[in-house]
C-alpha cells in the first residue's frame, strides 16, 4: 500500500509531504484517543504498514520545526503511547492481584503493538549503515528504545494471566528483533553490554531505571506485573555486572520478599539468592547488606509454608558462606556461629514438624548442612540422632523422599563424627533395623525404585555403624533381634531373607 493512502487511512492531515517530526506527535495523540478494542487494532495495523511501506530516509529524516523535539525522544513518545494501549489495569487493593476477566482485552493488543513495533524495529536495524552519518542515527535512536522495548518484551513474553500463547509468541519475537537491532547475540549480552569494561554499555541501567519509579513500597503491587518483570531481568544478569546495580536490585528484591503473601516472598527470595550468588562476597559485607538480609531470611524460617522453605534454607547456604569461614577450616577456633544458629532452629522445626511436605524440605536441605558443616555437626549430635530415628520411623510413600534424605544425612553425620557413634550406636541400628524390616515386609509401602533405594542407603549406613563400632553391630542386632523381634515374628523372617541384610552381613 502506498504511503499517501496509508496516511489518509489515518487521516493525518500534513499528507505524505510531513516529516516524522510532524506525523509522529499526531500518531502518538491518535494512539491515546479512547477507541473501541476492533477500532484501535485497526489503528495500530494501519501503524504498522505505515512503518513497513514508509522510506528509511522518511523514517530518519530530521526535517522540521528546529525547537522540536529530538528524533530519538519522538520515538520514545511514540513506544511509550504504543506501549500504554496493552498496559495492564490498575490494582488498588492491597493484595495486588486482579481477577483474569480484568486482562481479558490485553493479549490482542499487545500482541499487536509487538508486530508493530517489530517491523520499527527491523526498518530501524537495516538502516544504521546508511544513517551512520546522520545526526540521529538509527542506532541512536534503537538505543534510545532499548529499554522501554526490553520492559515490555518481558512483562509479555512470561506466562500470566493477562497473555496468551500468541501475545507470548510476539513478545518473544519483538525481544529477539531489540536484541539483533542492539548487535547482541543473547539477552544477557543486550542487558549488559559485550565486556564489563563499559565500552559497549546494554540496556540494564536504563531498563532499570525504568523500573524504579514502580518498584517503591507504595506502587509496586499497583501493576502486578512489575514483580515479575524485575525479577526477569535480574536473573539474567551474572557476574561481573550485576555488582554494578546492586544498591537498586537488592532493596527492591527485599522489599519483595518482604511481603505478607507467601508467593510474593518466593519471588524475593529467589531474586536474593541470585543476588548472593552473582555479586563478590566483598560488595555483600559493604555497608552490612549481608547481615541485613540474613536477618530477613532468619525470620523467613517461622513461616510454616514448604514452598517458601524450601528457597529459604539454600539462600540461607549461600549466605553463609559469605558471612562465615568455612565450617572445616583449621586456621579459625571452631566456636560457634550462624551455621549453628541456623542448624538449631532448622532442628527444632523438624523435631515438631508433622506435614509431610515441610519434612521433606527440612531432610532434603540438612543434608546440605551435613555436607556444609562436616565435623562441626558433632556439637548437635544428640538432637541429630533424635530427629533421624524420628524421620525413619514416619514414612512419606510413595516417593520416601524424606526417608531417603535423612539416610543421606545420617551417611555424612556418620562420616564425620564417628569418634562420637559409640554412646548412640543401640538406637541407631534399632532405627536402620526396624526400617529395614518395615519395607521388607510391606512390598506396597513404597514403589520398587524407592523400596530398593532405601534398602541400598540403609545397607550403607550399618556397614559404617559397624565399621566405626569395631564389628560391634552383628552382636547388637542379634541382642535386638532376640529383644524385639521373635523368631515366629515375620518382620525377622523378611528380614533375613533380604538380599541387603545378606549383604551387608554375609
Amino acid at each position: 500500500m502506498a504511503l499517501s493512502s496509508i496516511l489518509r487511512d489515518l487521516h493525518l492531515a500534513e499528507g505524505c509531504d510531513a516529516g516524522p517530526r510532524e506525523l509522529l506527535p499526531q500518531i502518538q495523540n491518535m494512539l491515546g484517543e479512547e477507541r473501541a478494542s476492533a477500532t484501535r487494532i485497526r489503528l495500530l495495523r494501519d501503524v504498522g504498514m505505515l512503518f513497513e511501506s514508509a522510506d528509511v530516509g522518511w523514517l530518519l529524516s530530521e526535517r522540521g520545526a528546529a525547537t522540536s523535539p529530538s528524533l530519538d525522544e519522538l520515538y520514545r513518545g511514540l513506544v511509550r503511547a504504543l506501549t500504554d494501549l496493552a498496559a495492564l489495569p490498575p490494582c488498588e487493593t492491597d493484595s495486588g492481584d486482579l481477577p483474569a476477566s480484568a486482562y481479558a482485552r490485553v493479549p490482542d493488543v499487545a500482541r499487536e503493538v509487538c508486530d508493530v513495533l517489530r517491523v520499527l524495529l527491523g526498518r530501524l536495524a537495516g538502516a544504521e549503515a546508511q544513517a551512520a552519518s546522520s545526526p540521529a542515527s538509527a542506532r541512536a535512536v534503537v538505543r534510545a528504545l532499548a529499554a522501554p522495548l526490553c520492559v515490555f518484551a518481558a512483562t509479555h513474553v512470561q506466562e500470566q494471566p493477562w497473555s496468551s500463547p500468541e501475545s507470548r509468541s510476539a513478545a518473544s519475537q519483538l525481544l529477539e528483533a531489540a536484541v539483533r537491532a542492539s548487535g547482541s547475540v543473547s539477552v544477557a549480552e543486550f542487558l549488559c553490554g559485550g565486556t564489563p569494561s563499559g565500552e559497549q554499555p546494554g540496556a540494564l541501567s536504563a531498563v532499570l531505571r525504568l523500573l524504579r519509579p514502580q518498584m517503591t513500597k507504595e506502587s509496586w503491587k499497583r501493576n502486578q506485573a512489575t514483580k515479575f518483570v524485575f525479577s526477569w531481568i535480574l536473573t539474567r544478569v551474572g557476574r561481573p555486572w550485576l555488582a554494578d546495580h546492586l544498591d537498586h536490585v537488592f532493596a527492591s528484591s527485599l522489599l519483595i520478599s518482604d511481603d505478607y503473601r507467601t508467593e510474593n516472598k518466593v519471588l524475593g527470595v529467589k531474586c536474593l539468592q541470585h543476588i548472593v550468588v552473582n555479586v563478590p562476597a566483598a560488595d555483600l559485607r559493604q555497608y552490612n547488606r549481608a547481615q541485613v538480609l540474613y536477618h530477613a531470611l532468619y525470620n523467613h524460617l517461622y513461616t510454616p509454608e514448604a514452598q517458601l522453605v524450601e528457597v529459604v534454607l539454600p539462600c540461607l547456604l549461600d549466605l553463609l558462606s559469605v558471612l562465615e569461614k568455612p565450617c572445616g577450616s583449621t586456621e579459625m577456633t571452631r566456636r560457634t556461629n550462624r551455621y549453628d544458629q541456623v542448624l538449631r532452629l532448622v532442628l527444632t522445626h523438624m523435631e515438631m514438624e508433622y506435614k509431610l511436605a515441610l519434612r521433606r524440605v527440612y531432610a532434603r536441605n540438612l543434608a546440605v548442612f551435613a555436607h556444609r558443616m562436616g565435623v562441626v555437626m558433632i556439637r548437635h549430635l544428640k538432637r541429630l540422632e533424635r530427629v533421624i530415628v524420628g524421620y525413619l520411623e514416619v514414612s512419606d510413600s510413595p516417593g520416601e523422599q524424606s526417608r531417603l534424605s535423612i539416610l543421606d544425612v545420617l551417611e555424612v553425620v556418620l562420616q564425620n563424627t564417628w569418634p562420637r557413634v559409640q554412646s548412640r550406636l543401640g538406637a541407631l541400628v534399632r532405627a536402620l533395623l526396624k526400617l529395614m524390616c518395615d519395607v521388607t515386609a510391606d512390598s506396597g509401602l513404597c514403589s520398587p525404585v524407592a523400596r530398593e533405594e532405601l534398602l541400598d542407603k540403609a545397607t550403607r549406613c550399618l556397614l559404617l555403624l559397624d565399621r566405626y563400632s569395631e564389628g560391634q553391630i552383628r552382636a547388637s542386632i542379634q541382642i535386638l533381634t532376640n529383644k524385639h523381634f521373635p523368631c515366629a515374628c515375620p518382620y525377622a523372617y523378611c528380614l533375613s531373607d533380604s538380599v541387603h541384610w545378606r549383604k551387608a552381613f554375609k
